[in-house]
């Protein structure tokens, strides 16, 4: 019964080498170690092709949702958005940066209306420019925080532009090695199928690694752009609530009336 397993699996073995992919070839003639090198390229890939997928699909969420925002608010009432908490994805929770900044920026302005309704005796619904300052400091921390969760495992990215063709180097010069220990051993008498092995190890290996590189380096370079883009327009939104509420409650300095001397 062994035995008869044995040669079905040589025999699955025989027919995948057959078919002519040199990636697998390469695969199932590699020893333990190579096949670790490429195991490591596989779970780098998909690592990325992952992240890369999620954070594409985040982006244009986060777009949608920041569009749709921006176009309900008002700036005769800066404060009278009522906006819920976005529902969550069927798996994932859609981030909302707009609704963040905007939830942080509307509870900072009440509680400055509520402290100058406590203490402030000439104008308690207006704001002064140490007001308008602390408001613009909660926008700015409102958007680190926000771009701080957006850019959150990016870094695999990165990685996996730098760590890909490195694994696969590696895997090349392990192949390159393994063919001239072989041809020191076996002299120039050794086969050509265990020559060819080594060497399709480190030619499969190079063309993987760049595999993986690529792509991730291009993913991460349209996210790096796409986030940066999304930066500038939350920067202009914040700059459109400080505008609008510096215009609605700004306070009003009296100049003092000219006196006319005869």
């Amino acid at each position: 019964m062994i035995d008869y397993l044995y040669r079905g699996i040589q025999g699955v073995n025989m027919f995948i080498l057959a078919s002519g992919n040199p990636f697998i070839s390469a695969y199932l003639q590699s020893d333990f170690f190579g096949r670790c090198v490429f195991w490591g390229l596989f779970f780098l890939s998909g690592i990325s092709w992952s992240v890369l997928i999620h954070k594409s699909w985040m982006l244009f969420r986060v777009r949608k949702s920041s569009a749709e925002l921006s176009s309900l608010f008002c700036e005769k009432d800066p404060l009278g958005l009522q906006v819920l908490h976005p529902v969550r994805d069927r798996f994932l929770e859609v981030p909302h940066p707009f609704f963040e900044i905007y939830k942080a920026f509307k509870q900072k302005a009440l509680a400055i209306i509520s402290r100058n309704h406590m203490f402030a005796s000439d104008d308690p619904a207006s704001f002064s420019e140490s007001d308008m300052g602390l408001l613009e400091a909660q926008l700015q921390n409102s958007i680190g925080l926000q771009m701080k969760k957006l850019e959150k495992n990016l870094f695999v990215l990165s990685t996996a532009v730098t760590l890909g063709p490195f694994v696969g180097l590696l895997g090349t010069v392990w192949g390159i090695l393994m063919t001239f220990s072989q041809m020191s051993e076996r002299g120039m008498h050794a086969g050509s199928g265990s020559m060819l092995a080594g060497l399709s190890l480190a030619l499969a290996a190079t063309v993987i690694g760049l595999v993986v590189a690529i792509p991730a380096l291009i993913g991460h370079n349209y996210l790096k752009n796409g986030l940066r883009e999304l930066r500038r327009d939350m920067e202009d939104f914040s700059c459109l609530l400080l505008g609008a509420i510096e215009l609605h409650y700004r306070k009003v300095t009296h100049a003092p009336k000219a006196t006319f001397v005869p």
